[in-house]
């Protein structure tokens, strides 16, 4: 069976490993894939991750981020939106990026130059499509 939204299958596989309180997460890998997890790393929501090289397609391992300690465990990772979907695409200019919860969440574009932050294609002076938000 072919699956028509590998990055909502992300999301929904951290959403349910964060629910059920797992440490980490695999995921199948690409090259989309690797760049949402690198940018959710160098955000602080996940502790780290890890590539391995299965055939025929590598693996993605996603160590989650928890604060305190086993009883009142909260993740970094409150809440997963999938923005832009396969039967309906949602793109933004360079002034109409959005803000997801004021600035304490980010919003995952794709752009010319690659994927990346919000924060940083306003930067950049450059919109795309908006994958998702993470807060």
């Amino acid at each position: 069976m072919t699956m028509t939204d590998p990055i909502a299958d992300m999301l929904t596989r951290i959403r349910n490993a964060i629910m059920a309180g797992h440490s980490y997460v695999v995921v199948p890998g690409s090259k989309m894939k690797l760049a949402i997890t690198r940018i959710l790393k160098d955000e602080g929501f996940i502790e780290s991750y890890d590539v391995t090289r299965d055939r025929p397609q590598p693996m993605i391992r996603i160590w989650l981020r928890y604060a305190g300690d086993r009883k009142d465990r909260r993740s970094a990772i409150t809440g997963l939106k999938r923005v832009s979907k396969p039967g309906r695409r949602v793109y933004t200019g360079k002034k109409d990026i959005p803000w997801v919860l004021s600035g304490m969440g980010i919003a995952v574009l794709s752009t010319s130059r690659g994927i990346m932050t919000g924060k940083k294609a306003r930067s950049l002076g450059i919109g795309g499509e908006v994958l998702c938000y993470i807060w």
